[in-house]
């Protein structure tokens, strides 16, 4: 059996490649895949500490799991809207660069 801090590393590894895609990228799309790595991170974590918190209870006892489902429902809705809010904004300036896009200015 592959021990809890195994996979608590591997969640922070995978957060961090997240977070860096998520905060040096320019291109929307690339954006949202490294908030879709940081949502991975946290499914990764939940079901960790889900086995290894409870790892003589019954099968039926599945909240660790029940909560990553939860996660990946809120990242397939996020990725969604996000996007189809990228395609409104790239018909409306022909471009997915968040640099260029100034909406909310006057």
């Amino acid at each position: 059996m592959i021990p809890l801090p195994y996979f608590l590393l591997l969640g922070a590894a995978v957060f961090c490649i997240g977070l860096f895609a998520a905060l040096a990228r320019r291109n929307a799309v690339a954006i949202l895949m490294g908030i879709e790595l940081m949502l991975n991170a946290v499914n990764i974590n939940l079901v960790a500490f889900w086995r290894y918190t409870k790892p003589g209870t019954p099968t039926w006892d599945l909240a660790g799991q029940i909560f990553a489902l939860f996660v990946i429902t809120l990242a397939a809705a996020e990725a969604a809207i996000g996007l189809a809010l990228i395609i409104a904004i790239y018909r409306s300036r022909d471009t997915v660069n968040v640099e260029d896009v100034d909406i909310m200015k006057w």
